[in-house]
């Protein structure tokens, strides 16, 4: 479960110090590159929270080995693409297999309760963060190897033999599905509400459109939006099984509150694993090997401090510390420049690998705390989907401070975005009563 889950955490942030190397390779700018981290999250932002309901009602096991064999087609399509809408296809298809890791993952551990009649641990919760955590925050540094050492093409190459092993490992010990009904309970329906995803994702789609050519925003494109997202309101409210429940989402305010929480957080958090590592390169000049190094503080803050939040029994606390960090740590980039001591570059990663640690835990726990159980595969994909929407969000701010290349001005109006950004997350972090009676 750990080495699937980590696949797509991995996959966001890995490709972060490739950027500049594929486009140079085909001739293109950041606004063209940053489709590589946008269509990834728009595949995940859908594939989430359908996988995590077919996790529900078909068994878990079966979605995550479904999901690893889609991961190995993406890891060879990348590999061969031959042009950069191959790499497109490559990281659709990576989008949709490794999002069926992490919230089947979270129904595992939802049957294992059921089975010994408690519910799962939070320091075995814990781990399952860690490894999304973790992988996440090592991915810079990884990305920039792999770049180095064997090319763009080996960040895609890298996901064929971690499927492989995640497969076998999964076949070998992930127990086998319960039947889907238990304690009484009726089995899951398998209604995945195909008009509702089929809305959702072309919502999504032309937000995306609109918001990653920001310097030259098509306003039409907000018409179609606003249409499609109120049919799919309308929808939603009318079906009997929609694919995101709107009625108890909004009765849910603890939940709803989280998922907003935790987009914000990683909107900011992807704003620096994408914005800040092609400024230290085209801005700095660092190599993409030099400039994974330079990441590194951030990945092992984000390691440590994922194990301190996993020790914490409250939320609030670890969360505000967190928030507090991201506001600062983009005030630090507002101010950074070409001649920036390398000690003051090192100490910015650093304020935005702290709050990753935090955030990842503390928001997990409260998805847990605040889900009805029996559909906590569906709610654990709909926290991924505020993150990938949180990350498109990120990569259309990038696209718009940057253009064609990333230089000081297109940071600092970046950073300047995120103070205010963090400003509010603050706001809402201390303000949330649901929080002050989880405890602090």
């Amino acid at each position: 479960m750990l080495l699937g889950s980590l696949l797509n955490p991995l996959n966001t942030t890995m490709i972060s110090t490739a950027l500049v190397a594929i486009g140079h390779d085909f001739g293109i700018g950041a606004a063209d590159t940053a489709w590589l981290i946008s269509v990834l999250y728009l595949a995940s932002a859908v594939a989430q929270p359908v996988l995590g309901k077919l996790a529900d009602a078909l068994g878990p096991r079966r979605v995550f080995l479904a999901g690893l064999v889609v991961v190995c087609a993406s890891g060879i399509v990348g590999v061969l693409a031959p042009g950069f809408g191959w790499l497109i296809v490559s990281r659709l298809l990576l989008g949709i297999g490794t999002s069926a890791a992490y919230p089947a993952a979270m129904a595992v551990l939802r049957d294992e309760g059921r089975r010994v009649g408690r519910r799962p641990p939070r320091p075995v919760m814990a781990r399952l963060s860690f490894a999304a955590l973790g992988s996440a925050a090592v991915g810079p540094t990884l990305g920039g190897l792999l770049v180095t050492v064997v090319g763009w093409r080996g960040i895609f190459a890298v996901n064929v033999p971690v499927a492989v092993i995640a497969f076998v490992c999964a076949l070998a010990w992930i127990p086998a599905d319960l039947p889907r009904a238990t304690d009484g309970e009726p089995a899951p329906k398998l209604a995945l509400d195909p008009l509702g995803i089929g809305l959702f994702s072309t919502a999504l789609t032309v937000l995306v459109f609109f918001l990653l050519d920001l310097a030259h925003p098509l306003w039409w494109l907000l018409a179609p939006f606003a249409v499609i997202t109120a049919a799919l309101l309308w929808w939603q409210l009318r079906c009997r099984t929609p694919f995101i429940d709107v009625r108890t989402l909004a009765a849910n305010g603890p939940l709803a509150r989280t998922y907003l929480r935790h987009g914000l957080s990683y909107l900011l958090i992807y704003c620096v694993m994408y914005g800040y590592t092609q400024w230290l390169e085209e801005g700095r000049g660092y190599s993409s090997g030099h400039t994974g190094l330079l990441m590194l503080p951030m990945s092992v803050a984000a390691l440590l401090c994922s194990l301190l939040g996993a020790r914490t029994k409250g939320i609030r606390a670890p969360l505000t510390v967190a928030c507090v960090l991201l506001t600062a740590g983009a005030g630090l980039l507002t101010v950074v420049s070409g001649s920036t001591p390398l000690v003051v570059l090192l100490l910015a990663g650093a304020c935005f690998g702290i709050p990753q640690g935090l955030i990842g835990t503390s928001n997990q726990a409260a998805v847990q705390e605040y889900a009805p159980a029996a559909d906590i595969g569906s709610a654990a994909g709909l926290q991924r989907t505020a993150q990938y929407i949180g990350a498109i969000t990120a990569s259309s701010l990038i696209a718009l401070a940057y253009g064609q290349r990333a230089d000081d001005g297109g940071l600092h109006l970046m950073a300047g975005a995120s103070v205010v950004l963090g400003v509010l997350l603050v706001a809402l972090t201390l303000t949330d009563r649901a929080l002050h009676r989880a405890g602090s």
